[in-house]
């Protein structure tokens, strides 16, 4: 991977395995390389001795949070594009329709220098937001929703069937800016009520496997510390 660095084209070529087929979402992405995108941000050095006023400073902050919303939303579509071509490819050798797709997380996880079970729920994430949730992803496009608040949007929907969960990321459409100003408290409401109103038994159901997960636990800390974490 790191080899490849500053070389790989956005839209340029397809993941290892082959190429993307065009049912795949997302895919046109323009043809420009992520590491002079890289360098851009990384050649930032602000401050107040260069003679950029306040003001600029902070519409600076706020340009980069939108480009880092916007990248996690071209992140999700890489992952469910590079997800594809690496079923597709394993098709074409003869792997069984169950195991195809197998190490697609792992990789994900590699690529975002995250664990292996960080990378599964990235995966996850990517392939909710992508063939799910087209507003949540709208909203992470334009920098209305960072990719945190779209997780849980994702999280809050997660016991509905695909149908259900369409439509409540249509009733939340959560690119009209619906949640601006609102807080992690509000958007998980939001979520959880309009989700219970398309699916009732199955929030109640996700509420009670939710009940028997509760549990105590110990583990050290720095300093002979303890850490007492209860999930009640």
């Amino acid at each position: 991977m790191d080899g490849n660095r500053g070389t790989q084209l956005i839209g340029a070529g397809a993941p290892a395995g082959g190429a993307v087929p065009d049912a795949v979402p997302g895919v046109g992405v323009p043809r420009v390389r992520v590491r002079d995108l890289v360098d851009v941000v990384t050649s930032l050095r602000p401050g107040l001795t260069n003679g950029a006023a306040p003001a600029e400073l902070i519409d600076q902050l706020r340009a980069l949070e939108d480009l880092k919303s916007a990248a996690a939303a071209a992140q999700a579509r890489i992952a469910v594009a590079f997800d594809a071509a690496q079923r597709s490819a394993e098709k074409d050798l003869g792997v069984p329709a169950e195991e195809q797709g197998r190490g697609v997380a792992a990789q994900v996880a590699l690529a975002r220098r995250e664990s292996p079970a960080r990378g599964s729920r990235l995966h996850g994430l990517a392939k909710a937001l992508v063939t799910e949730m087209p507003h949540t992803l709208a909203a992470l496009d334009t920098g209305q929703l960072n990719e945190w608040r779209a997780t849980l949007l994702v999280k809050e929907t997660a016991c509905l069937s695909a149908e259900d969960r369409c439509a409540v990321d249509e009733e939340l459409a959560a690119d009209t800016g619906v949640f601006d100003g609102a807080g992690d408290k509000a958007i998980i409401a939001a979520a959880r009520t309009a989700a219970y109103r398309r699916d009732p038994r199955s929030v109640t159901q996700r509420a009670s496997h939710a009940a028997t997960e509760r549990h105590v636990s110990l583990r050290p800390a720095p300093d002979t510390m303890t850490y007492l974490t209860a999930l009640l």
